[in-house]
């Protein structure tokens, strides 16, 4: 098991120079931005305008914080996402451009290369403790809004708004997270093909 400090996450660039992603986890460690198997993050988006392409790159997006954005994809339409929408997936081949709705927004994005991986990603609210068990490969629990306690191998670790906590093949498989409030928890689950 590993814990992901939000005070640890790399800051960067958007490939397409638009803004600034907070990157949480990215395989294999140090990939760019062109050669990664999956990558998990967090943005700001303060205006409208595109979305980066990422050929061969599944994605999800999800609204953390926010009015929401009407998301334009070519051949699909607009999708309306805000904080009580459900995690959207689409291909990074396709364009996309983001309109904010009423000011900026944060979202978190899951994105996996089609040649190695696929992804989920749930939004979870918690009020009390919540059990997962890693059924694929990797399995990260972001938990916003609140800390909680991750109950994990006989082990308790404390995790403050905004840790991520992250299991792999190597671990144990289950795990409990208890929140000290009531939380939501963007849970990833990523599977190696």
């Amino acid at each position: 098991m590993r814990i992901i400090r939000s005070g640890d996450y790399r800051r960067m660039p958007w490939k397409n120079g638009g803004g600034e992603t907070v990157e949480i986890a990215i395989s294999p460690a140090g990939a760019s931005l062109d050669d990664f198997d999956w990558r998990v993050s967090m943005a700001r988006v303060a205006s409208s305008g595109p979305f980066s392409r990422f050929p061969g790159v599944d994605r999800t997006l999800a609204v953390l914080a926010g009015s929401g954005i009407r998301l334009r994809i070519a051949e699909r339409g607009i999708v309306l996402l805000g904080r009580d929408a459900p995690p959207f997936a689409f291909s990074g081949d396709e364009t996309a451009t983001a309109e904010l709705i009423n000011g900026p927004i944060d979202d978190f994005n899951v994105m996996t290369r089609r040649a190695t991986c696929r992804h989920r990603l749930a939004c979870i609210p918690a009020e009390r403790p919540v059990r997962f068990r890693r059924e694929d490969d990797l399995l990260l629990v972001m938990v916003r809004e609140a800390a909680a306690t991750a109950r994990f191998a006989n082990e308790e670790h404390a995790l403050a708004a905004g840790d991520t906590l992250l299991l792999d093949r190597k671990d144990e498989p289950r795990l409990e997270i208890v929140p000290t409030a009531p939380a939501l928890l963007y849970v990833v689950e990523i599977r190696r093909v």
